[in-house]
């Protein structure tokens, strides 16, 4: 049986950017799409025999229905020309008003991805050919027969959720991006299928490029969320879309390389392609497209006085900015190593939050942001820059360009897990010192490192305490031993002795006897190499610098946590000298 919702009129607007002016003869006059004034529509594949439905014909703004069964069409409220009585019987069926579908233009193509305008949704409600019926989109879109009526004219679906957006904020030449009324403080960015180069010197389209891009950059953005980096990111929405926090956009592209390339080259005559920068170069360039966004320095940047959200852009939010380019530079390059691919350099912008006032990472991160090159070999570049040599722009150019854009998407993905497992192990000799152990198996989920609790004394169960060891030693599984005894400290000397993986002792000390009670933590025999931190934070802190040399995902918590505590102090500096603190 079809399953059946009804749309209001403000479809019409979401539809708009996918339909033509290509007439509909009648009577001597173009169909009618409401406010759309004329055109028809491209109509997309449908999803089980691969043939197109027809251009469909309304007249007046009356809601009307989208059927989903073996095809996509729609039935129902205006008029429609020419007959589909398969459609028809299956409105019918469902109970709805039927109205007759046009078969006609079944060469149609593949549907584009839509790209909202004001009260539309981020996701498109067609299916592109052989895509599932039962994914949460299409669940949301599709009602059995008795089901609530559908949204307000200016409420849309999106996934499976009602998005209220309103006007449109900005248009660049790849994006749009709309507020959301019921989200104070919140946008949406919608991708294009759209590619530029040169700021617009050429572009074409490139048929499903936004989801693509849309995928990279919301990897990408979450993956420097949960590392800690501030990012506008909120989460994903739809295969073109995502929701960010509001902010007002700084007007500077922030540069990161690590490999001398490019336009480098070009402005540094007799450096050699290849010359690598330690540590990565930070450049930035004003966003000026008439000018061709000529280089700043940061004098030119803090005497511009720029303000945003209230923020004046002074010398230390240009540090901050600096810094943090520096930081997801490094996070991410680190994070495409395990794929065997450098990142050659990067470009990425900053917006001021609207609601907290804070400097965030903004805008995208995309395969348009960055040079990437397989195993270090320029020829193998899997970037915008393979669009960029292109001679002549031709369709299988666009194919070729395409596909590396896929494969960037596809691989992006794994950067948000790490092959490399890591576990701390903390053994303590009572439970009386639950309460240290627990600061330290905090500290450790922070990094994202799992950690386990034991109770072991080496003084009166050695044997227990050394078949706990072979225990975490057997499963393969790489793992630091932290060991917390109080007074005379015997299990850490004796779990460092008896195994090679690394040990740190943190003992509870207390106020009476802690000066003489460390020292069983300090003076060790020779050939054991157990290290001593007092902090329970600071020995989750060292295990996880451990793990960091072959995880990604810990190193990159490393990396931001540094960056934010050197942000807190430049701020606090900030508020001090201006007598705020």
């Amino acid at each position: 049986m079809p399953l059946l919702t009804c749309f209001p009129r403000a479809i019409t607007t979401w539809y708009a950017p996918t339909y033509e002016p290509l007439p509909l003869r009648r009577r001597g006059r173009s169909a009618s799409l409401g406010r759309l004034g004329r055109g028809r529509r491209r109509a997309p594949l449908s999803a089980a025999s691969g043939t197109a439905p027809a251009p469909v014909r309304l007249r007046g703004g009356k809601p009307f229905c989208v059927c989903v069964c073996v095809c996509v069409c729609v039935a129902g409220g205006g008029r429609v020309e020419s007959p589909n009585r398969s459609c028809s019987r299956a409105a019918e069926a469902s109970g709805a008003p039927s109205r007759p579908c046009c078969q006609r233009g079944a060469r149609g193509r593949a549907s584009r991805s839509t790209r909202p305008a004001g009260g539309v949704s981020a996701a498109p409600p067609f299916p592109a050919a052989g895509a599932s019926l039962t994914t949460p989109l299409f669940q949301s879109l599709a009602s059995p027969p008795g089901a609530s009526p559908a949204p307000s004219p200016r409420g849309i679906m999106a996934t499976a959720e009602v998005l209220n957006i309103g006007k449109k904020l900005y248009e660049g030449k790849t994006k749009e991006v709309y507020e959301l009324l019921d989200s104070p403080g919140k946008v949406l960015l919608q991708s294009k299928d759209q590619i530029t180069a040169g700021n617009a010197a050429r572009k074409n389209h490139l048929e499903g490029k936004a989801a693509i891009s849309n995928k990279t950059t919301s990897c990408i953005f979450q993956l420097l969320k949960e590392a800690g980096i501030k990012t506008a990111f909120t989460r994903m929405c739809g295969e073109t879309a995502f929701i960010a926090p509001k902010c007002e956009m700084i007007p500077i592209e922030w540069v990161c390389r690590r490999i001398a390339t490019g336009s480098f080259l070009k402005r540094n005559p007799g450096v050699k392609e290849g010359y690598k920068f330690y540590p990565p170069k930070v450049e930035l360039f004003f966003k000026d497209d008439a000018n061709n966004d000529p280089q700043w320095s940061e004098e030119q940047l803090i005497a511009a006085k720029f303000c945003f959200a209230g923020l004046v852009i002074g010398q230390t939010e240009v540090d901050i900015m600096s810094h943090a380019t520096q930081a997801i530079f490094e996070i991410l390059e680190k994070s495409w190593l395990p794929q065997n691919c450098t990142l050659v350099d990067m470009k990425i912008e900053f917006g001021v939050d609207v609601t907290t006032k804070e400097i965030v990472l903004a805008d995208v991160i995309d395969n348009d942001s960055w040079r990437l090159w397989p195993s270090g070999d320029r020829s193998q570049q899997k970037d915008k820059q393979s669009y960029r040599d292109l001679k002549e722009v031709t369709p299988e150019g666009l194919q070729m360009v395409k596909k590396n854009f896929e494969w960037v998407a596809e691989r992006v993905e794994l950067l948000l897990k790490s092959e490399s497992q890591c576990r701390v192990v903390v053994l303590m000799g009572s439970t009386s010192d639950l309460s240290h152990c627990e600061k330290i198996q905090k500290a450790c989920g922070n990094f994202g490192i799992p950690c386990e609790l034991r109770v072991t004394s080496a003084h009166k169960g050695p044997d227990e305490t050394l078949r706990i060891k072979a225990e975490y030693e057997g499963d393969g599984i790489p793992t630091v031993f932290v060991a917390v005894a109080g007074r005379s400290n015997g299990l850490g000397p004796v779990m460092s002795g008896n195994t090679a993986y690394p040990v740190i002792s943190c003992p509870p000390l207390t106020p009476d006897w802690g000066a003489q009670d460390v020292w069983s933590s300090l003076r060790l025999p020779s050939g054991l190499g157990c290290s001593t931190i007092l902090s329970p934070e600071g020995s989750a802190q060292f295990a996880a610098q451990i793990f960091g040399l072959n995880n990604h995902l810990v190193w990159a918590k490393l990396r931001a946590s540094i960056l934010n505590t050197w942000i807190s102090l430049k701020e606090a500096d900030k508020k001090i000298r201006k007598g705020n603190l």
